[in-house]
């Protein structure tokens, strides 16, 4: 069967020919377009208007060039767990990829809890409780995430597309202030504060677990000499201007109605839907909270896809590459994470609590971490060759270090106490 269509002699790409060259990238942004980037987005748009659409395009840019480093690793050198094994060893490779593992599992812990607390107002089953339905999600993710890599990159491909197009529906009713979003993405220090949140805007955009997946996926598309470079450059483009362009609509929609309407801020990331009801009519909010559940949903499976590639590798031997070590790694972990009513329970963490606090606890663990393991291994000539980074990228490299090192010392104590202490 063949990949394209013909049309009077013109040759047309079908969806199995798009399937065939693209879509991986698609999926690293599914992974981390969650209940926690539409509420940083939301609220980037109610504090400080248009203002910090510079930085959802600056984080686009930091997320492509990161999976791109990534990519070009898997393509002319190996994996990054791979890489973390053979440098420093199986032992402390192992418990490098379990330590950070552990983040994985607080992300999905608030991705289950998001999910359930957003069908518990969705359906208006306030009296039910979002507990069930946490447990109810980590059980469909389980389901989705063994489905084998080809389904499930058709699933997250389908679901971020429509995403775009809810949001960008929503927006279009918003009435944006064409001019004056314009200049929001002009880079400007702006109001005290918001240089913060474009931090997080930045922070939520560069998943550390994508640098491991990139890396082990290119080989599932093919994507294995020089010559695939430009493919997967096309895919990255592909996949972060859709997450960019959903990402501007959800601040576009913020600022042009919420912000107008006298919100300051938001409680919860289910706050923009209410209101959004309130304003444009109850559509507005069931497209809006849809599309939160269906982020959330959807950044679950390669979260943790995440872990069971990075230990089974560090382990190395019979380990690398086992589907059945890879399935039981996954299937552990994402009912780890399902747990969020007990985290509720006995730590004292609130559904907002966890959407704000387990991104932080990546932001300041996982990320400093994964990103000092990339850029050394983009830079090992025994492993990448000819194909080590230039000083350019050296520089952006580093520039996503200093971020992630820069995020670990100013929040790293407040984030963990906050965890501990119960909640915000």
């Amino acid at each position: 069967m063949g990949g394209n269509n013909y049309i009077e002699g013109v040759s047309v790409p079908s969806v199995s020919g798009f399937f065939e060259k693209y879509g991986l990238a698609l999926v690293m942004v599914a992974s981390y377009f969650g209940s926690g980037s539409v509420f940083i987005a939301s609220s980037a748009g109610v504090r400080y208007g248009y203002t910090l659409l510079w930085a959802v395009v600056g984080a686009v840019l930091l997320g492509f060039l990161a999976q791109d480093m990534s990519a070009r690793l898997g393509i002319h050198g190996e994996s990054l767990a791979t890489f973390a094994r053979e440098k420093l060893g199986s032992t402390l490779a192992t418990a490098i990829m379990v330590v950070l593992s552990v983040g994985c599992v607080a992300w999905t812990l608030e991705l289950t809890a998001a999910v359930g607390k957003g069908i518990v107002v969705l359906l208006g089953l306030q009296g039910v409780g979002w507990q069930p339905f946490a447990y109810l999600t980590g059980l469909a993710a389980i389901v989705v995430g063994v489905l084998g890599y080809d389904m499930v990159e058709r699933i997250m491909v389908a679901m971020m597309f429509v995403l775009l197009a809810a949001y960008l529906v929503v927006a279009g009713a918003s009435s944006p202030d064409l001019a004056a979003a314009a200049t929001g993405f002009v880079p400007s220090l702006g109001p005290t504060g918001s240089m913060a949140l474009a931090v997080s805007i930045l922070g939520t955009t560069a998943l550390w677990p994508n640098f491991f997946l990139e890396s082990e996926l290119v080989d599932r598309k093919g994507w294995t000499t020089r010559a695939d470079v430009p493919t997967m450059r096309r895919d990255l483009g592909i996949g972060y201007a859709v997450g960019g362009i959903t990402t501007v609509a959800i601040v576009v929609v913020a600022a042009a109605v919420l912000r107008p309407a006298g919100y300051e801020q938001l409680q919860t990331f289910i706050t923009p839907g209410r209101a959004l009801a309130e304003i444009l009519g109850d559509w507005a909010m069931v497209v809006f909270l849809a599309g939160t559940l269906a982020a959330a949903f959807n950044s679950i499976v390669p979260i943790m896809w995440a872990p069971a590639y990075m230990i089974s590798n560090a382990l190395g031997g019979a380990f690398a590459g086992n589907d059945r070590v890879f399935k039981v790694i996954y299937v552990g972990g994402v009912a780890l994470g399902s747990l969020s009513p007990l985290v509720h329970r006995y730590l004292g963490l609130s559904v907002i609590d966890m959407i704000l606090l387990f991104p932080a606890y990546n932001g300041v663990v996982g990320l400093p971490v994964t990103a000092i393991l990339l850029f050394w291994a983009v830079n090992d000539g025994d492993v990448m060759g000819e194909h080590t980074n230039g000083w350019k990228l050296n520089v952006l490299n580093s520039a996503l270090i200093l971020l992630a090192v820069y995020s670990a010392w100013s929040a790293g104590q407040t984030v963990i106490e906050a965890i501990l202490s119960g909640g915000l």
